[in-house]
């Protein structure tokens, strides 16, 4: 099989990915209070903050998006989630222990933002050392090693050392290691990165699995459209503080923001519709509301020109994200 095999079939909720299975009373897989981070300037001299005042909770058996702009705090935060870094201020809690208790650690499997593994082993021997580091025995390691490297794509490369794989494969390989034991939990930085278009899917696919398994996912991406078909729900930050969080059905509208319609010819100034581009033999038009389209729908076919396709423009996650950018540049309390 050439793509990630998934655990079992999917019921995947639609892309505003509201999950109605997951229940918002259970205990957080994650939980993080009043976290803050920050770190010494150059040549020693003042201070970055990474984090600052993040408050954050991860329910049992959702996908949890955590996006925002390079140097954001997401790579940060994974990493005080992790105990690879200790916060300045603030609590984190896995499984309500803390990230250095071993029985967490074993909860949880991990794909970095930029992977770099031994490159002289094979795939099949990296995955036997992570194995061993994850507690599995051997008979499991043969067992599992197999049917991992098939669910992440990499048929035909258990031999292969890992020099000479691309970037995407050794991608797929890193997020092989993360799922081989099993994990309750899944934590993924940018896992996306180094993907084609038809790479970015089977892993999109294959994290749906892991939810439809009753796994948790974290995640962390650049690619809004990838978080907008697969969260249950998504955390924005922006200069390490919080901007929005939430049901991506709560966050987004599903109103109607203006219509786009494409004409094979063009029409002479018609009231309530403004031209967005034409060349004569093609055009499209932007309408706001639903009475400008029904008076431009009739001008058009009594003109006789071709009406090509009818399009109606909604919120989006980027528009979402944009925005939230935008006001985390803003001082503090400005609107």
């Amino acid at each position: 099989m050439n793509g990630l095999e998934t655990v079992r079939p999917v019921n995947a909720t639609g892309p505003r990915g509201t999950a109605g299975s997951r229940d918002p009373g259970s205990a957080p897989v994650i939980e993080i209070r009043g976290l803050r981070k920050a770190f010494r300037g150059h040549l020693g001299f003042g201070r970055t903050v990474a984090v600052e005042r993040l408050d954050l909770a991860v329910r049992p058996g959702e996908i949890f998006g955590l996006l925002g702009p390079n140097g954001a705090g997401k790579t940060t935060t994974f990493k005080m989630m992790l105990g690879l870094l200790r916060p300045d201020r603030g609590e984190i809690r896995l499984f309500g222990r803390l990230p250095t208790d071993p029985a967490a650690r074993a909860r949880l499997g991990y794909l970095p933002e930029n992977p770099y593994f031994y490159d002289y082993l094979t795939a099949t021997e990296f995955l036997d050392l992570y194995g061993r580091l994850q507690g599995l025995g051997a008979a499991a390691r043969r067992a599992t090693i197999a049917s991992t490297l098939t669910r992440v794509g990499l048929v035909g490369r258990e031999h292969t050392a890992l020099r000479k794989f691309s970037k995407g494969m050794v991608q797929r390989l890193g997020l092989a290691q993360a799922i081989q034991h099993d994990p309750e939990l899944v934590i993924l930085d940018e896992p996306m990165s180094g993907l084609d278009p038809i790479g970015r899917r089977e892993v999109r696919d294959l994290i749906l699995s892991l939810r439809a398994a009753g796994r948790t996912v974290l995640f962390s991406s650049h690619i809004l459209q990838d978080a907008e078909m697969i969260c249950d729900r998504v955390a924005i930050l922006a200069h390490g503080r919080l901007r929005s969080e939430g049901r991506l059905d709560e966050l987004i509208s599903d109103k109607v923001e203006w219509f786009e319609v494409s004409l094979r010819g063009s029409l002479a100034d018609p009231a309530g519709a403004r031209l967005v581009s034409g060349d004569g033999r093609q055009s499209l038009w932007r309408l706001d509301d639903v009475e400008a389209l029904t008076e431009f729908m009739v001008r058009a076919r009594d003109a006789g020109v071709e009406i090509v396709s009818v399009w109606p423009k909604r919120q989006t996650l980027e528009d979402l994200f944009l925005d939230r950018i935008e006001r985390g540049r803003r001082p503090e309390g400005a609107r």
